[in-house]
């Protein structure tokens, strides 16, 4: 690997076109289109009059912005550069580090040179991160993560195996493990539960975090960005609640466990994302979008149904303390404090007010997603933009000397990245584990609560999300995807019934004793028949085609 050594900038190329910081975003555009960069340029540069670098522009932030919006503005200053006396194997520290695209190449005085892009030095960054003992451990769990219906997988396996344990001569153990307490003990206060119990208020917050990631994300840049775009998967999420708790509260009206009508209401994301890999290019990418984008709106209105109908009986004062600590994440944002450990901690107390306030802390796990930031710091922040000035002053560096990393992602894009893995691979198995394991009998598959939740599931989504599409196109409110007709909106409907995780968890709110197991009954029974359902309709009513016919590459 002597080629190491060579110079970094033998790879370099001058395609590139500088934006300049006082032009606005229809300038720049302007400016492009008449002199096209290079293809598949992800950064834009942004330098002074001199040819002096200045900060980098993602190219999805300058493509989404408005026109009128300053480059200055929307600019990462400080940008990670590399020196032109530089080697191959500074260029790939660099790119491994920073899991960067490109590099911008500057001379002695700051002057933009060229770029590299990372794809000529694929090769070598393999065989860099090969050399290394995390990396050989990491590499074969990195490519499992990349397949997003792995998750399905492994959460299906967990539920698999909690029903065999709960229907072996080793169901009392397995039931008594989960219900072991363990907890804290500070003076005459105590916070202890159930094994079971942690899971359910403590892991799953993350996995709610994750979820009030993925909306703020949609809500920002995604689908649910574009009202218009928005309204079909958003209506058809409502008909898809709405109806089955009309089915499950009219199959129970006035008869014991009423109280669940909310149990068939949810869609189960990791499930759906499975079986739509699972069925291949034959789904349009636009049935695809429309499901996940409904999964999404489904979410919200589980989280809305958890806060409003199954929390616990209210304690004001203790629920204002976590609406104060709710209110500081912004304020340290404001002034500039982005240390980890602080936010973790803040998180942590407001997940214990909310728990201690007979709110559900789950709630707070979407609420803190919803509030973390979906663009990347440009700067320190007041306070911190004072102190670090005054510093510099007194230690002679001249304002606006680069002296930290620009930060390329935001923090929900970081911690959505982090987390997922964990939340898909680890706590949702760990959920299913603790929670599906019930005991399948004849007789309890024709239980009232069983029938309701498998009515709701099964009959009560597909017809919610028909009908409810139905009724937005007829009043040309929203129209359907390209290549998506009603055959397969009844297909995907059905697959809007595969409720297990959410539906799990609201039970656990819902229900306790038998009337729990009847409706986890109800859930597994109502989940699969969703899930078989709904793939021999698509498979029927979609014809088989070669990847990358809709336009886009074949994935979840």
């Amino acid at each position: 690997m002597a080629h190491l050594k060579e110079p970094a900038t033998g790879r370099m190329h001058r395609q590139f076109v500088p934006l300049l910081a006082d032009e606005t975003v229809a300038q720049s555009l302007d400016r492009l289109r008449r002199h096209p960069p290079s293809d598949g340029a992800v950064y834009f540069y942004v330098t002074d009059e001199d040819g002096r670098l200045l900060g980098v522009v993602p190219a999805r932030r300058l493509l989404l912005s408005p026109p009128e919006a300053a480059v200055a503005g929307l600019m990462v200053p400080d940008a990670v550069t590399l020196p032109a006396s530089a080697t191959v194997l500074d260029a790939c520290r660099l790119f491994i580090q920073y899991r960067l695209l490109a590099l911008p190449v500057v001379d002695e005085g700051g002057r933009l040179l060229g770029v590299l892009d990372v794809e000529p030095y694929k090769e070598d960054l393999r065989r860099l991160e090969r050399a290394t003992v995390v990396g050989r451990l990491v590499q074969p769990v990195a490519r499992f993560m990349q397949v997003e219906s792995s998750g399905g997988l492994v959460l299906l396996a967990a539920t698999a195996a909690a029903l065999l344990l709960a229907n072996s001569p080793y169901s009392e153990s397995f039931h008594a493990f989960w219900e072991t307490h363990a907890g804290l003990t500070f003076g005459d206060s105590s916070l202890v539960e159930s094994l079971r119990d942690w899971i359910g208020d403590g892991l799953m917050t993350l996995f709610f975090f994750v979820v009030g990631l993925e909306i703020k994300r949609e809500i920002v840049s995604g689908e649910l960005a574009d009202p218009r775009k928005a309204l079909l998967p958003v209506l058809a999420a409502v008909g898809g609640m709405v109806v089955p708790a009309a089915v499950y509260a009219l199959c129970l009206w006035g008869r014991p466990g009423w109280r669940g009508w909310g149990v068939p209401m949810a869609t189960d994301i990791a499930f759906v994302v499975g079986f739509l890999t699972l069925l291949g290019p034959r789904v349009p990418s636009g049935l695809k979008v429309l499901l996940l984008t409904l999964a999404i709106a489904d979410d919200i209105g589980a989280v809305l149904v958890i806060a409003v109908a199954y929390s616990g009986q209210l304690d004001l004062g203790t629920l204002a303390l976590a609406g104060a600590g709710l209110g500081l994440v912004p304020l340290l944002r404001w002034l500039g404090v982005r240390s980890a450990t602080v936010h973790a901690a803040l998180g942590a107390a407001i997940w214990l007010g909310f728990l201690k306030s007979g709110v559900h802390p789950t709630v707070a796990g979407v609420l803190l997603g919803l509030l973390t930031p979906t663009r990347p710091p440009t700067g320190r922040g007041l306070v911190l933009d004072v102190i670090h000035d005054l510093n510099g002053r007194l230690r002679g560096i001249r304002r606006g000397t680069p002296e930290e990393t620009p930060e390329l992602a935001s923090p929900a894009e970081r911690l959505e990245h982090a987390l997922h893995p964990w939340v898909a691979f680890a706590i949702m198995p760990l959920f299913a584990l603790a929670n599906a394991g019930v005991r399948v009998e004849a007789q309890a598959l024709a239980t009232p609560i069983a029938l309701a939740v498998a009515a709701g599931l099964v009959l009560g989504k597909p017809i919610g999300i028909v009908l409810f599409s139905a009724l937005s196109v007829r009043m040309g409110w929203a129209r359907l995807p390209d290549g998506v007709d009603w055959r397969a909106m009844i297909g995907a409907g059905c697959l809007g019934g595969i409720g297990f995780t959410m539906s799990l968890f609201i039970a656990g709110l819902a229900l306790d004793g038998p009337l729990l197991d009847e409706a986890k009954i109800g859930v597994l029974v109502g989940s699969a028949a969703s899930a078989i359902l709904g793939c021999l309709l698509l498979i029927a009513f979609l014809p088989s085609r070669a990847p990358g016919r809709d336009g886009m590459p074949p994935r979840a």
